[in-house]
């Protein structure tokens, strides 16, 4: 799934115009903590702060991309934010840049969040992009950490939404029961990011089939849109990738858990020498099982107008 088709070049588009528009500052290497004028103080509790971080992400994000508000990167953004979309570079005011091209060139983009998970320092969102009415977007996915109560620093990931799914299913809704986009309950993450690790690792890094057999729900829905339905659609599809790219290795980079919901961001490298693909894969675990997966897929490009890799 390459990340050059109309939707994908439309935003790499915006992201260019906006660095090239902004004014981007030397920075020195630890900004000065933010101001309690400037930065609302996160709520005392780990419940309390979580909610309140993924609070600042969508409201960044929609702040942004929605109502071309540079306000919202000031307030929730440090100025030495570190940027790993190859297309932008380090940087807040790159960020206040995009905003005015945004409002410019696409009055009536939509950031459509769809779930919204938050683990320790990260907050990982999965949206439903659309920057003109009327077409599929791009499904992507964004990964943010917070220093000091401010965003620092920035990983995504997207793809476009193809007009047709080998699954029936399409890259955003959630088809399990309970048929919610919210995660389930905090006690059960420990135990979810574990089981998940143990699954990807045992079937995507070390390519072990069997892994479906203990870890996958007999009930299994899938949303990437070139695998069929269920547990034998998987099993199918990621038996003929790994025969047809037998060095495949899968370097996993980081996990952000809630709930009964798993995020693995990853390298995915089918030839040796290849610059790859990253890859946000999304797991939801119902009673010891997994039973639903979104992901989102994106070549990692051969120059980049950070120093940061994708990863």
């Amino acid at each position: 799934m390459t990340p050059t088709t109309p939707a994908r070049r439309a935003l790499v588009a915006v992201l260019a115009a906006a660095a090239l528009t902004s004014t981007v500052a030397v920075v020195p290497a630890v900004a000065a903590p933010p101001s309690a004028a400037v930065v609302e103080r996160a709520p005392h509790g780990d419940a309390a702060r979580l909610g309140h971080q993924k609070a600042v992400v969508v409201r960044v994000l929609k702040g942004v991309f929605e109502d071309g508000d540079t306000e919202v990167v000031d307030r929730y953004v440090r100025p030495d934010y570190i940027q790993h979309n190859p297309f932008a570079p380090d940087g807040a005011e790159t960020l206040k840049g995009l905003a005015g091209v945004v409002n410019e060139q696409f009055p009536d983009a939509k950031y459509d969040v769809k779930r919204v998970i938050a683990q320790g320092d990260l907050v990982l969102v999965h949206s439903n992009v659309v920057l003109t009415p009327g077409t599929p977007g791009s499904a992507v996915f964004d990964i943010f950490r917070f220093q000091g109560g401010r965003i620092a620093e920035h990983w995504d990931v997207a793809q476009d939404v193809p007009a047709t799914s080998a699954n029936g299913n399409d890259m955003f809704s959630t088809v399990s029961r309970p048929r919610t986009s919210e995660p389930g309950p905090a006690w059960l993450t420990s135990y979810h990011e574990k089981l998940v690790t143990k699954a990807f690792d045992r079937l995507l890094v070390r390519k072990d089939l069997s892994a479906i057999d203990k870890y996958w729900g007999r009930e299994y829905h899938q949303h990437n849109p070139n695998i069929p339905d269920g547990v034998e659609g998987v099993r199918a599809g990621l038996g003929g990738y790994f025969q047809q790219f037998p060095s495949l290795t899968v370097s996993r980079k980081r996990v952000v858990a809630e709930g009964d919901l798993v995020a693995v961001h990853s390298h995915y490298v089918n030839v040796p020498g290849e610059r790859g693909q990253a890859v946000v894969d999304l797991f939801r675990v119902r009673n010891g099982k997994i039973v639903e997966h979104w992901d989102a897929l994106q070549d990692v490009p051969e120059t980049s107008a950070n120093d940061n890799t994708m990863f």
